[in-house]
């Protein structure tokens, strides 16, 4: 198995997230998402990051919530995020929003 299947693994694992869950928060498709997983192919180096990202997220977010209410809480609108889904700010690249709203629900901290 390698590096990327692992973090694939625990995205799926602790994260709830399907691969075409992880294709569309990366901007790929799923097919790709499942050539990485075999490691026949890797990600571009900005999309690699992203997906480090995720995984830290999701990480993150596992020792609070469980896998389906991980994945609802990345899809659903978040207050704390003005209305916006975590997954969007993923999408568009702002994940330190993203980072900062799971830190402060880490923290017990909400402003």
């Amino acid at each position: 198995m390698t590096a990327l299947a692992r973090k694939l693994d625990v995205i799926r694992d602790k994260g709830g997230l399907r691969s075409t869950d992880v294709a569309n928060l990366l901007g790929t498709r799923p097919e790709t998402v499942s050539r990485w997983n075999q490691g026949k192919a890797h990600p571009h180096a900005s999309t690699e990051k992203a997906l480090l990202e995720l995984e830290y997220i999701i990480d993150q977010l596992s020792d609070f919530y469980a896998p389906d209410q991980a994945r609802q809480f990345v899809f659903a609108r978040q207050r704390l995020l003005d209305g916006r889904s975590p997954a969007e700010l993923i999408r568009q690249g702002a994940i330190d929003e993203v980072l900062l709203l799971v830190g402060q629900l880490r923290d017990g901290v909400y402003l």
